[in-house]
């Protein structure tokens, strides 16, 4: 594998999500970050959103993920962080120039991200936080009798057997482990196995690894080896080290997680997504540091900064560098990256937010 990308600094901004989604219904995509939306498709020019609270060097603006929330066929974005306590919404109203109306979803508790599933397997994605000092809560929006968002969401707190403590921790994954074909939740100490009913049975709890406190969001549930049974890989997020975990049951029934390294001589591996970017339809795990996750004292963060390629080749993972080193050369991954085809050409693009600025990768493929 032999990747090329074009780097496009966009924008010096401090905000640590981005998404990408068609702002404006002209059927190109645009990039939003942060207070800003960026028009497509050579993101120049800069609109506003409205205003993100900041606390310390932070924005408490950790996720960027669109959905059509009010059923108005414009996409609006749910996003929420640590120091607000909720998940809201921001309404795209289709007024250039006005700000985008917030919309408390829920009072939460601290947000350190949060991702989309579909929890239940009904083909739409549900909304669920990684709030690690309080419960596990997925939230549902409600739709009308075609399907369209109402601007409510339904409220579903997850029942655990098993497990006494209901907190989450940091660190939050979802998919298939038990082969049933239901989404289980990863936690940083063990995993929930789905019942029938997400919503009203009882999740079953696994208490079978222990990992560092400062797991991944996501952790990703992925079958590397072709076997049918999925592994989990998952980073450190303010510390060294990117793993992937394989579950071994032996014939009578013991259960054994075995590591294997990716990268530990990395840090701050808080993003991860699973993706094919080179295009020869096989996934690829794309990850890499995220710039001052915390203000000081993280182990690594003054090192280098960079992001990768990580390709599966069998029985271990070979690492393409995308870009790498010190600040105003190298650039970060941000707490929730953005990976999309931007310009039409087939080829997903990256677009890596950060403390470190707003950049686009364009993917040039293979030579």
């Amino acid at each position: 594998m032999s990747l090329h990308f074009r780097k496009v600094f966009l924008a010096d901004e401090r905000y640590e999500s981005a998404g990408v989604f068609d702002v404006n219904g002209d059927g190109i995509p645009d990039i939003v970050s942060g207070a800003f939306w960026y028009e497509g498709p050579d993101f120049k020019k800069r609109r506003k959103i409205g205003g993100v609270k900041a606390y310390d060097e932070y924005y408490d603006d950790f996720s960027t993920i669109p959905l059509d929330i009010n059923g108005d066929g414009r996409l609006d974005f749910i996003t929420g962080g640590w120091w607000g306590g909720n998940l809201r919404w921001r309404e795209n109203t289709g007024e250039a120039g006005k700000d985008w109306p917030e919309h408390i979803i829920a009072e939460t508790g601290n947000i350190e991200t949060t991702r989309a599933w579909d929890v239940d397997g009904d083909g739409e994605l549900e909304i669920v936080p990684n709030t690690p000092n309080s419960p596990l809560v997925v939230y549902k929006l409600i739709r009308d009798q075609n399907r369209k968002g109402t601007g409510k969401f339904a409220t579903h707190k997850l029942k655990f057997k098993g497990r006494e403590n209901d907190k989450q921790g940091h660190g939050l994954g979802c998919g298939d482990l038990t082969g049933n074909g239901r989404g289980d939740f990863v936690f940083r100490d063990g995993w929930l196995e789905a019942p029938a009913d997400p919503y009203k049975g009882e999740w079953i709890w696994h208490p079978e690894f222990e990992l560092n406190w400062d797991a991944s969001v996501p952790m990703l549930v992925v079958d590397l080896n072709d076997d049918g049974k999925n592994e989990v890989i998952v980073g450190q997020g303010h510390s060294y080290g990117l793993t992937w975990m394989e579950r071994i049951v032996s014939p009578s029934g013991a259960v054994e997680w075995k590591k294997h390294p990716i990268d530990p001589l990395s840090s701050e591996y808080h993003d991860l997504h699973w993706v094919d970017i080179d295009g020869d339809g096989k996934n690829e795990l794309v990850t890499g540091k995220r710039f001052r996750a915390h203000p000081e004292g993280d182990p690594g963060d003054r090192d280098p900064y960079g992001f990768y390629v990580f390709k599966w080749v069998g029985d271990a993972f070979a690492k393409h560098v995308i870009d790498f080193g010190p600040l105003g050369s190298g650039k970060g991954l941000g707490i929730h990256a953005a990976i999309a085809d931007l310009d039409g050409d087939g080829r997903l693009d990256i677009v890596a937010p950060g403390k470190d600025g707003l950049a686009v990768y364009f993917n040039e493929g293979n030579e």
